[in-house]
């Protein structure tokens, strides 16, 4: 067998192995995927779970895994589906598993350093409000370094990609055409992405909360037929509908327990202000030319590292130095209906004395309407219904509504005093 054909195998220590073949081999190889080694999955976590040092590399493996076992599933168990009301002949969907894998791979390689505490860092698109993905990145990144890998392998011969089929299927544009259908399992409720990330968190966090049965969502997703004129999206059976409510559950204990942690939180407020102070204007630069790229392509973790050693970062590189972060002084109730803006006033009133920080947690588990996950029965109709409608909890969690002040450590204890005056006074 020729090295083109020949196949290889990375150790995983979520899956046992991840297989791949000479294409995804040379991708992997190229600087900019290599650069994904460089920047941790959980940021500064790991300065509550020490464990928590893996990295964005060993994650896209983990995507691209992932993302194959859900397809194979799909294929077994909707084939007449796919092929009647889709279109699609054997050669079509071997040539989309393809693309999958690919793109899967790949999603990520436009990640700023420190993964998402860094985002918020991203430039405004063309001076609007709206401001730039690292989506948008990984996209552009795609269409710039990776063309000749993707176009020009020996492995496409059969199947003729462009490096724009990739890009276009990470950015859900139409440049991906018909296999836009299949983006949810790269971007979605019930991702590769999302499955990939949960179980491996837990695992180098040394904590339980991210398992669910992804092996029972693997083999009991499916496409499900569309209402009326509306085309047919990724479901479960009936039978997987506690797994998909697990997936659901897993995601909300592990942001309740570790990516909100209250000292994760507080770091993540440093890390961006003292990246504030390094980038120049305080922004990354945008992904819409390739002198402007490349120099985006410099900033990951060891370059940032490496300028808080330099003592870059002002104050807040000055606390990530030293690991003093500024502790939690009063914060509202995870889950309100709606925050007391009046009790966060007099909080922020009664602390007008001390150095403070804000930070707020605003996060959704799970979208119900258009987005539902669709559960169909083991019933003769095959009825359709959302997994809202099969699981309470799914329909009745709340979103993650949170605000949070931090001062100095040392003016902790008279910060509290305060607060507790300001508590008996009301």
């Amino acid at each position: 067998m020729s090295d083109i054909h020949k196949k290889y195998e990375i150790r995983c220590p979520v899956y046992g192995f991840v297989s791949l073949n000479n294409w995804e081999r040379e991708i992997i190889n190229h600087k900019y995927f290599q650069r994904l080694r460089r920047i941790r999955q959980l940021a500064w976590t790991d300065y509550v779970y020490p464990g928590a040092m893996h990295t964005r590399f060993e994650h896209s493996l983990g995507v691209m895994h992932m993302a194959s076992l859900l397809y194979d599933g799909i294929v077994q168990r909707s084939s007449e589906l796919l092929h009647e009301e889709m279109g699609y002949n054997e050669d079509g969907l071997g040539r989309n598993r393809v693309l999958i894998r690919l793109a899967a791979l790949l999603h990520d390689v436009g990640h700023a350093p420190f993964s998402h505490v860094s985002e918020e860092l991203l430039p405004s698109q063309d001076g609007g409000e709206e401001t730039y993905k690292h989506e948008s990145y990984s996209a552009q990144i795609v269409r710039m370094y990776f063309t000749n890998i993707i176009e020009n392998h020996p492995l496409n011969k059969n199947y003729d990609f462009k490096a724009n089929d990739v890009a276009g299927l990470l950015e859900g544009s139409q440049d991906a055409g018909s296999a836009l259908f299949w983006r949810d399992l790269i971007s979605g409720q019930m991702d590769a992405d999302r499955m990939d990330y949960l179980l491996r968190d837990s695992l180098h966090a040394g904590v339980d909360y991210g398992r669910y049965d992804w092996q029972r969502l693997v083999h009991t997703i499916e496409a499900v037929p569309g209402p009326e004129n509306e085309s047919p999206r990724l479901g479960v059976s009936e039978g997987g509908w506690h797994a998909a409510e697990g997936l659901i559950v897993a995601r909300y204990f592990m942001f309740t327990q570790v990516y909100f942690h209250k000292t994760r939180v507080a770091y993540d407020y440093h890390l961006k202000n003292a990246l504030l102070e390094m980038l120049p204007d305080g922004k990354f630069p945008p992904p819409t030319k390739e002198e402007d790229l490349e120099k985006y392509m410099k900033w990951d973790d060891w370059c940032v590292l490496g300028e808080l050693i330099k003592g870059n970062g002002g104050e807040h590189g000055k606390v990530l130095r030293q690991r003093n972060h500024y502790r939690l002084a009063w914060e509202t109730p995870e889950t309100p209906k709606e925050i007391d803006f009046e009790k966060l006033s007099s909080r922020r009133e009664a602390l007008e004395n001390f150095r403070v920080i804000e930070a707020e947690a605003d996060k959704s588990w799970y979208k119900i309407g258009e987005t539902d996950i669709p559960v169909v029965s083991e019933s003769k109709e095959q009825k359709v219904a959302p997994l809202s409608k099969y699981s309470s909890f799914v329909d009745k969690i709340e979103p993650i509504r949170q605000m949070r002040l931090y001062v100095h450590p040392k003016d902790l204890n008279d910060a509290k005093k305060q607060l507790e005056k300001i508590r008996r006074e009301k």
